[in-house]
């Protein structure tokens, strides 16, 4: 017998870092995300297998449950020690599933590429928490840190406007189905960002007051969920671009790699990696493709409606 679940993939298009201190955030689910299939075994371990979109292997290795259950802060960073630790914050929130437990065969499967940062550690995270029926922003925050907004898309098949009040998850569904879809495309700048390292350096970096700017951000955010037309929705998002820009102390990507685009670029998530988007009236393939740049996938392709 063996049971399966799965998480959405995400995409942050407002509210990077920001949400992080309150801001609202809004956010795509995607059509690519991630399965976890767990299976009965044997000897007090787990089996773990993790595949990639192409069927390759990337990780394997077997947990002893005694790793799993006494904490042991490890210096790794390897993916069995975050897997490890990810598992011990579980068992904290719910035991039974070792203590009850002769051991467990798992595989995961991307159903997107992991160097595209969709939320290979979100789906997982979310996933293990549907296995187990415990909190899964808890777990998150236990193990991982972040926002919790990539948890939120993995449990939503609709647009969300997410933000923390007191620490505390607020997930709103959203519409947002313009007529302009067409013109937006997805690009993956060929390197994936850390972002576990971009938000440590967000927290070091940070501006004291951020009341002035969340304020300013919540607004560009609503701007952009009711922009009617490409035009004004361009606009937005551009206007958001450049005060993230200010806040990060960091040029655009479209000032530093795309200045001759004609169109709007915009970071999505951690800036510097990982997919930006790109809305334009002109198909902007043989642009991208001309920079080195050729995974780019249209709005229908990739978010999930």
């Amino acid at each position: 017998m063996k049971q399966t679940f799965y998480s959405n993939g995400k995409l942050l298009i407002t509210g990077e870092y920001l949400v992080l201190d309150g801001a609202k955030a809004f956010a795509l689910p995607t059509k690519l995300g991630q399965n976890l299939i767990v299976r009965k075994g044997t000897n007090k371990e787990i089996i773990w297998k993790s595949y990639d979109a192409d069927g390759s292997i990337w990780f394997e290795d077997s947990i002893s449950f005694s790793d799993i259950s006494n904490e042991k802060k490890s210096e790794s960073e390897s993916v069995k020690a975050t897997l490890t630790a990810i598992l011990h914050e579980a068992f904290v929130l719910n035991p039974d599933f070792i203590t009850n437990s002769e051991g467990y065969t798992i595989s995961t499967e991307l159903g997107f590429p992991k160097s595209w940062g969709l939320g290979t550690s979100s789906t997982l995270i979310n996933n293990i928490a549907q296995w187990l029926q415990i909190d899964a922003f808890t777990l998150l925050k236990n193990s991982f840190g972040g926002s919790g907004y990539d948890i939120a898309c993995a449990q939503n098949d609709t647009p969300i406007l997410y933000h923390l009040e007191q620490g505390k998850p607020i997930v709103e569904k959203v519409i947002f189905n313009p007529t302009f879809t067409d013109n937006i495309y997805f690009i993956y700048l060929n390197k994936k960002q850390s972002s576990k390292n971009a938000i440590a350096s967000y927290n070091i970096n940070k501006k004291i007051n951020l009341s002035g700017t969340i304020v300013l951000n919540d607004k560009t955010t609503l701007e952009v969920l009711k922009a009617t037309t490409l035009q004004s929705f361009a606009l937005a998002i551009e206007k958001h671009e450049l005060e993230m820009s200010n806040i990060l102390e960091m040029q655009t990507i479209k000032e530093s790699l795309f200045p001759d685009f004609n169109g709007v670029v915009k970071s999505l998530g951690a800036w510097g990696g990982d997919f930006v988007m790109a809305i334009t009236a002109e198909n902007p393939n043989e642009y991208f493709t001309s920079k080195g740049y050729k995974t780019i996938i249209s709005y229908t392709h990739m978010i999930l409606s």
